[in-house]
């Protein structure tokens, strides 16, 4: 289902992009430039930046100039390149979003940290947690903003979920479910399966990790009891799907049980019926009720919080577009407490900006989340015997 509704974020960002396209952009704009020519890029990067009057689309590179010139064109960037290297090397550039294969994130991240620029960088951070840690080291030694792009955390609905889990009316956190799977699968022939450029099914779907992590505001775990894998039949060493089951400590001394399990090649009903319904989701079971958050992934586009009472059995549910715990009192640079038409991605972006203009953004991950992160998949793939997805460092 994560391809499905990544499709219709396209369409969502597009639409409000046009409908509320930043008329003047503000005096000290920051210029962007974009690494890669990725699908993901008018949803994740583009649409966003069209909106903030904070943003200009500067520059966007692809190793083929003609794909950046036409892209360039169909966004109105102002210039292209037909080579990562000469948009680094671009003095105007303040910061860039790198979506390249995961494989090449560190690579590209670091380059430009030692070219002085800015990083945004997307999900999985990188390919392993040797190379998260080195690349958080570069950018603090560069004196350089780096942050991993888990755009769900920073929409209002994320904070309203963990607001009522931290509030004490539901009790402690007992057990947590994650899932986040693809039906269809990706396509065969997709960088997603290619191990060398750190593919995989925990990787590629490695929010259902992520929604995990951040509802218990976890570390690394305590112990991976189990992580099955099941293998691409094309290449055993990378994970169609994976099924962990995992302790983590959480800040108040709690030991919670967690499962998570990604599938980026989801089997059909009865060979016939794509699981279109089954949206990245996760469960939490706390003493007094079960809280479901459905659609953690894409919240702009549909959402719901589940509260089931587990005395009653009554089930209440709560939603929230804008404001909420954290953006409600934020001066935003369109006003206070955000727009409801924002995707995660653009919640994200005002975030990040924030951050390059010298203010403290709302929410923020840090390198410490993002290695943590890369950890916990690592010691995954090593308790499911799989390899390390192999990287530069």
């Amino acid at each position: 289902m994560a391809l499905v509704i990544q499709a219709y974020t396209f369409m969502y960002q597009y639409a409000n992009s046009w409908l509320h396209t930043a008329s003047k952009k503000q005096p000290g704009a920051l210029k962007m430039g974009v690494l890669s020519a990725a699908q993901i890029n008018p949803a994740a990067a583009i649409h966003p930046a069209e909106t903030h009057p904070g943003v200009i689309l500067y520059a966007i590179a692809s190793r083929d100039e003609s794909t950046a010139k036409s892209t360039a064109r169909k966004y109105n960037f102002q210039k292209h390149y037909g080579s990562y290297e000469a948009l680094l090397a671009d003095p105007e550039v303040d910061f860039v979003y790198i979506s390249t294969p995961n494989g090449l994130h560190y690579e590209w991240a670091s380059k430009a940290v030692k070219a002085g620029k800015h990083v945004l960088l997307e999900k999985p951070f990188t390919s392993n947690a040797k190379e998260a840690e080195a690349i958080v080291r570069e950018a603090e030694e560069a004196g350089k903003v780096l942050m991993e792009a888990f755009h769900w955390q920073f929409h209002p609905a994320a904070h309203l979920w963990r607001s009522l889990l931290e509030s004490g009316k539901y009790g402690q956190i007992v057990s947590t479910d994650a899932k986040m799977t693809a039906s269809p699968g990706v396509p065969h022939g997709d960088i997603r399966w290619q191990f060398d450029l750190a593919g995989g099914s925990m990787m590629d779907a490695t929010y259902a990790l992520s929604f995990t992590r951040y509802a218990l505001r976890a570390g690394v775990p305590e112990k991976i009891l189990s992580a099955v894998a099941r293998p691409y039949d094309k290449d055993e060493r990378v994970d169609a799907a994976m099924t962990a089951t995992m302790l983590f400590n959480t800040p108040g001394g709690q030991t919670v049980h967690s499962r998570v399990y990604t599938d980026i090649a989801r089997s059909w009903v009865g060979g016939l019926i794509p699981r279109i319904w089954e949206l990245p989701q996760i469960e939490v079971e706390t003493e007094k009720a079960v809280i479901l958050f459905y659609n953690a992934m894409m919240p702009h586009l549909y959402h719901y919080i589940a509260i089931t009472d587990k005395s009653s059995g009554q089930t209440e549910y709560k939603k929230q577009y804008a404001g909420g715990p954290i953006w409600d009192n934020v001066e935003t640079s369109t006003g206070k407490g955000g727009e409801s038409f924002w995707s995660t991605y653009r919640y994200q972006l005002e975030a990040f900006v924030s951050k390059l203009q010298g203010k403290e953004p709302a929410c923020w991950v840090t390198g410490e989340e993002s290695i943590n992160q890369m950890k916990t998949i690592d010691q995954i793939y090593q308790a499911a015997g799989l390899p390390l997805r192999p990287g530069k460092v």
